[in-house]
């Protein structure tokens, strides 16, 4: 599934692998029936109940399905199969932050407005009592208009 193309449970053309972790990988993918671009974060469950996270990933899904703001990454769906969890989220065609920054300093209204947006998601969140523990520059990402 690395780099083939394959359909998901007739709904999803999963594409390129993105990028991956210890218990999950995130692939590019299209909605079969919208053409709407995706991501799709496909978590191994062997790997999850052997170390004990499954309640941990079920917060997850529950905390993801009440964040709707324009500066969060929205989740679609869930769905499982019996060896794997796939979690339909927004694409954020942007790519990272962290990639910006690495090109050099950001001009100063840039840095305000990403600023703005990121205090205004962490305040969104803080105020349904979700804490995000991972806040870094790889962690932000950014739509096609360099906004999130």
């Amino acid at each position: 599934m690395e780099n083939k193309a394959k359909v998901l449970m007739e709904r999803y053309d999963m594409g390129r692998l993105l990028g991956q972790g210890n218990f999950a990988k995130v692939y590019f993918a299209r909605n079969l029936k919208t053409g709407q671009s995706v991501v799709i974060k496909v978590i191994d469950k062997e790997k999850v109940l052997k170390v004990g996270l499954i309640d941990q990933t079920k917060r997850e899904i529950s905390v993801m399905k009440l964040m709707k703001h324009p500066n969060v990454i929205q989740l679609y769906e869930v769905m499982a199969s019996k060896t794997k969890i796939y979690f339909v989220m927004e694409y954020a065609k942007g790519g990272e932050l962290f990639n910006k920054v690495a090109r050099g300093r950001l001009k100063e209204d840039s840095a305000r407005k990403y600023f703005q947006q990121l205090i205004s998601a962490v305040d969104f969140c803080h105020s349904r009592g979700v804490y995000h523990r991972e806040l870094k520059p790889e962690n932000l990402l950014l739509d096609e208009n360099g906004s999130r």
